[in-house]
């Protein structure tokens, strides 16, 4: 995903509506990756700055929601089970994440070093986010 500067800037926003046209037109179906680059007349780059951009604009604005899936690509406004379909791979995604990170780089750094104040905080607090993860993708 693009660094914050540049999903914010004019550019950003610009690609942002060009893409949300071009979603909108595309509705109730989405759009794969390369048909978003075709359908816009913008690079890949651009469309990734744009897609980022549109998710910050969308939240600010309160317009629906990007989603994407492999069957349908990227859609705006897409219908409850769609959306919850999306909300739950997502927590799946980050729980694995985490997950990864816990076991690969926080538990050596832990076992290395049992005393530290530093890796105590973080086992804890990563822990409780696990736990969290886990309780929404089981529910």
């Amino acid at each position: 995903m693009p660094r914050a500067s540049r999903r914010r800037g004019d550019a950003a926003r610009r690609h942002a509506d060009t893409l949300r046209f071009v979603l909108f037109e595309a509705r109730p179906a989405g759009l794969e990756f390369p048909q978003l680059v075709r359908a816009s007349d913008l690079s890949p780059s651009q469309v990734r700055s744009g897609l980022a951009a549109l998710k910050d604009q969308a939240a600010e604005k309160g317009w629906p929601p990007l989603t994407w899936n492999r069957a349908t690509g990227y859609q705006l406004g897409a219908e409850r089970a769609v959306l919850e379909a999306y909300e739950r791979a997502v927590v799946r995604e980050k729980l694995t994440e985490f997950r990864r990170f816990i076991t690969g780089t926080v538990a050596p750094h832990a076992a290395a070093h049992p005393g530290d104040k530093w890796v105590k905080h973080i086992v804890a607090q990563l822990n409780s986010i696990e736990s969290t993860l886990d309780l929404i993708n089981s529910s």
